[in-house]
């Protein structure tokens, strides 16, 4: 049983961005584990795994233009089913 259905991944791009904002954000308001959020003040790299993908797009979109998102479904994966 995967405890966290989703895989999410994503590019941020924006101003001002900030690694530890981002990451203290999503790990505390978000459930989820595996959280990286990675890069600079104009690109940030997040991966999550959550029950709740679109709270992660929401945050993230807020902070910037959001791109190159994947979203695959860790259980179907696991079940031998594309994600």
């Amino acid at each position: 049983m995967i405890e966290f259905k989703f895989d999410v991944q994503l590019l941020i791009e924006g101003e001002n961005l900030c690694e530890d904002t981002t990451f203290e954000y999503i790990s505390t308001k978000i459930i989820g584990d595996s959280l990286l959020a990675v890069g600079d003040e104009s690109l940030l790299k997040v991966h999550y795994h959550t029950n709740e993908p679109w709270q992660v797009l929401e945050y993230c979109s807020s902070l910037g233009e959001i791109h190159d998102i994947v979203v695959e479904n860790m259980e179907r994966q696991a079940n031998g089913l594309a994600g």
